[in-house]
Order: structure tokens, then C-alpha cells, then sequence
């Protein structure tokens, strides 16, 4: 039983650019509007009062550039992948050709949880926010409706989170061409607002808010950063995209790179600007952008920062949810999924079948799974990921130096290892229960791939010689 065979790296570049590849439409600010969108919204909305009033007060600043430098270290690991290999399924991919079949599938298996749930909690989010605003306007959605299901709540379904998943759903069918050109006026939008926020607050600053400095200490700094390191995560949905840009070697490191700066530049203007308005202890509130604004008599800019968190919601939604179509096809065209997934559709070239699983995943997980601790899942899945992405590029450099890398990481290994211990450091202080259900999905996960995944592998059955097999070109060797 051959459990680590690997794909070609000739052959994913064949299956990238054949006709079972995808439509190639994306350039580098498309992928930046990506990454932004992915890692621009309860962040900054949110988090940043969170983090400011309970773990480092006006030293938030700083747990945002030290987890943004964290972030970049891996960051770079994935742009050079990105740029070498164009191909769907980020990790999942790499893997495959570095650690072979059974890790790639692990990896795959772990990332359908991440992005999965990372759906049902940004849409379970996106209903709350909007339920909070349009409750501003008198408007109340009877209570069976307004939540996941809980009796003892008298809450059955979560009614909005089922609505924006379809809207989305029906924006990523129309192809990844229209569907980045709406995003990227979203993201625009929301850039804005943020810029808004920091053109007028910039004038409520009192630079006494920002004594004590470091109130929680180093300790608390470094906390915060563990905190604040999730909201950079959703980058890696960019590295999906690679499959679908015009000039991946080119464009895939400035989308990856770039998207990253953007953001650590927002989260810390706007953290330096938010605990300069108002005393960070003021700041444990669900939405501290609109309240500090509130705070400050400044009313109507608080209705734009409303409306740029609903907004900067729905973008990181969106890009969970393409992360997760393109994973599900990129794992299906290998076999380790039902072939059918895979299927694309003959004008645009849109996994179709991808897309509607996506879509029925998180529908119900956000209409009537409460997701409270399962959140951490997320987390822990993306941290697993981000650690085998830093490791491959140490073992690849060292397997298949003849590899043309169009982006190196600079300072191999020892940026990789850096993002190894960085990530590492965060997953061993995720929770006991976090660990028992990460493991439990694994497991599950092996039982799919040991009964459907090794025998109906498109690697396995090329290695067993069964080129007859309807479902294999002979055209696209895999090794």
C-alpha cells in the first residue's frame, strides 16, 4: 500500500493549464482585493477593542505588527509555493508533491474544516451585525428565526446567515471574473470607510489615552498578538486563486505580500487612532470603531463604519467561500473526492458542483449549528496548515533544487522555522477541547480516505496501470 505517492510537479502544471483547468482571469490587484477582503472585517471592526481593553490597552499597536511580522514569515513561504506551483487547493497541493497522497489528503481533509466553519461563524457573525443595525430602525426578526437552533433560546434557524451564504453562492456562479469585480468595489468600500474613520478620529486623539502605554505588561502584548494573529489568517484563501490568474508566477507573491501590508498598516492606524480617541478601558464593546465615534459626537461617520463592518463581513464570507469551492475541486479532480464535484462548466469554467457543496455546508452549519467553541476550530486548522507550508519549502529546497521558484523565500530555513515556532506557539495554547475535535475530524477524515479516497485515487490508479479507466487522460500523467 503505496500511502505517500506524489504527483509530478510537471503534471500539476499540466493540470493547471489543460482543460480540466480553470478560467484564467485574475491579475494582482484582483488577488490583493482578495487577501483584503479576506483578512479586513470583524478584525478590525471588532477585535481591535477587544484585544485593546483586555490584553495590551494602547500597546495594541505593537501585538499587531509583531503578529503581523508572524503572519509575513509565512506569508512568504506561501508565495513562493504560490508562484512555483499555480495549481487550486493551497496546501493541499503542495503537500502532494512534497510529503505525498495521505499527508496531501490530511491537509486537504483539514482545510475543508477550516474553511468550512470559518464560513458558518463569519455568517453567523455577518446576521448578528445586521441584525444589531437594522434593529437601530425599529426592525426585529421574530425570534425563531434569529438564531441557530436553540430551544431554551427559542431560536430554530438562523434566517440571515441562510440568505447572504445564498446571495454569495449565486455571485460565485456567475465565474470568478464577475465575481472579483464585485468584491473588489466591496473591498473598495470598505478601504474607505476605514479611511473615513481614521481622517476624522485623527482629530478626537488626546495623547494622555495612550498612558498608561503598556498597562498588561509585556505579557499582555504578547497575548495580544496571539489574539490578533487570527485576524491576518484568511490570506491564505489567496494562494487558491493561483490556478485562475493570468501571470501566477508574477502576480500570486505581489497579491500574497501586498494584501498582508495593506492590512497590518489598517489594523494599526486604526488601533493607534481608536485607543487615542477614547481610554482603552472603554473599549470591551462589540463594535469600538462606531463607539468611539459615537463617543466623540461624530454620529453620522459612525453609520458609514456600520455599514463598512457589514460590508468587510460579507468580503471575508465571500473569500472563505471561494477558498472552500476551489479546495473541494481541487480535491476531486484527484479522486479523493466523487469526480463529479469537479466538474466545470463549458463558457466560464466554474466548479458548478464545488460551489452548491460549499453551499449546503454552510448553510447548515450557520442556520442551526451553534458554533460557539467550535470557532476555534478554524484556528487550529489554519495554524496546521501554515506550519506544512513553512516545513515544505525547507524539504523541497533541499529535495528539487532544479525547481524554477519564480519568488524565494529569503532566508531559508530560517524564516520557515520562524513561522514554524510562531504558528506552534499558538496551537499549543489553543484549548484541550479545540485538540480533541481537531483530532476527532482527522479521524473521520482517514476513515474517508481509506474507504473511498486511496481506491479511487487518480495517482493510485495511473501507478496500478489502469489507463482505461474513463476518468484519466492519458494526456495528464500525474508522475
Amino acid at each position: 500500500m503505496d500511502l505517500f505517492r506524489k504527483k509530478s510537479m510537471d503534471y500539476m502544471l499540466n493540470q493547471a493549464s489543460g482543460k480540466k483547468g480553470l478560467q484564467k482571469a485574475l491579475g494582482a490587484f484582483d488577488l490583493t482585493m482578495l487577501g483584503v477582503g479576506a483578512v479586513i472585517g470583524t478584525g478590525i471592526f471588532v477585535l481591535t477593542g477587544i484585544v485593546a481593553a483586555q490584553s495590551a490597552g494602547p500597546a495594541i499597536i505593537l501585538s499587531f505588527i509583531f503578529s503581523g511580522i508572524a503572519c509575513a514569515l509565512t506569508a512568504l513561504c506561501y508565495a513562493e509555493f504560490s508562484s512555483m506551483i499555480p495549481a487550486s487547493g493551497s496546501a493541499y497541493t503542495y503537500s502532494y508533491t512534497t510529503f505525498g497522497e495521505l499527508f496531501a489528503w490530511v491537509l486537504g481533509w483539514d482545510l475543508i474544516l477550516e474553511y468550512g466553519l470559518a464560513c458558518s461563524v463569519v455568517a453567523s457573525g455577518w446576521s448578528a451585525y445586521f441584525q444589531e443595525l437594522v434593529r437601530g430602525f425599529g426592525l426585529h426578526l421574530p425570534t425563531a428565526i434569529s438564531g441557530a437552533y436553540d430551544p431554551s433560546k427559542g431560536t430554530y434557524i438562523d434566517l440571515m446567515a441562510v440568505i447572504i451564504v445564498f446571495v454569495l453562492s449565486a455571485v460565485l456562479l456567475t465565474g470568478v471574473k464577475e465575481s472579483s469585480r464585485i468584491n473588489n468595489v466591496m473591498v473598495i468600500i470598505k478601504i474607505s470607510v476605514v479611511l473615513l474613520f481614521l481622517a476624522v478620529g485623527i482629530f478626537y486623539v488626546k495623547p494622555s489615552n495612550w498612558t498608561p502605554f503598556m498597562p498588561f505588561g509585556f505579557e499582555g502584548v504578547i497575548k495580544g498578538a496571539a489574539t490578533a494573529f487570527l485576524a491576518y489568517i484568511g490570506f491564505d484563501a489567496v494562494s487558491s486563486a493561483s490556478e485562475e490568474v493570468r501571470n501566477p508566477q508574477r502576480d500570486m507573491p505581489i497579491g500574497i505580500i501586498t494584501s498582508l501590508m495593506i492590512c497590518v498598516v489598517l489594523y494599526v492606524a486604526v488601533s493607534l487612532v481608536l485607543t487615542g480617541m477614547i481610554p482603552y478601558t472603554k473599549l470591551n464593546v462589540g463594535d469600538p470603531v462606531a463607539f468611539a465615534l459615537r463617543f466623540v459626537h461624530q454620529n453620522w461617520v459612525a453609520g458609514f463604519v456600520s455599514l463598512g463592518a457589514i460590508l468587510g463581513i460579507t468580503t471575508v464570507l465571500f473569500v472563505m467561500m471561494y477558498g472552500q469551492t476551489r479546495l473541494f475541486f481541487a480535491i476531486s479532480r484527484d479522486g479523493l473526492l466523487p469526480k463529479k464535484i469537479s466538474k466545470l462548466t463549458e463558457k466560464t469554467k466554474t466548479p458548478t458542483r464545488s460551489i452548491i457543496l460549499t453551499w449546503l455546508m454552510a448553510t447548515v452549519f450557520s442556520a442551526v449549528v451553534p458554533l460557539n467553541q467550535l470557532a476555534e476550530l478554524t484556528n487550529i486548522g489554519t495554524l496546521f496548515a501554515f506550519i506544512v507550508v513553512s516545513i515544505s519549502v525547507i524539504v523541497l529546497r533541499k529535495k528539487r533544487p532544479d525547481i524554477k521558484r519564480n519568488f524565494k523565500t529569503p532566508f531559508v530555513p530560517y524564516i520557515p522555522i520562524l513561522a514554524v515556532l510562531a504558528c506552534g506557539y499558538l496551537m499549543v495554547n489553543l484549548s484541550k477541547v479545540t485538540w480533541i475535535g481537531f483530532f476527532v475530524w482527522l479521524v473521520i477524515g482517514l476513515a474517508i480516505y481509506f474507504g473511498y479516497g486511496y481506491r479511487h485515487s487518480v495517482l493510485g490508479q495511473w501507478k496500478a496501470g489502469e489507463r482505461s479507466n474513463e476518468n484519466l487522460d492519458p494526456a495528464d500523467h500525474p508522475v
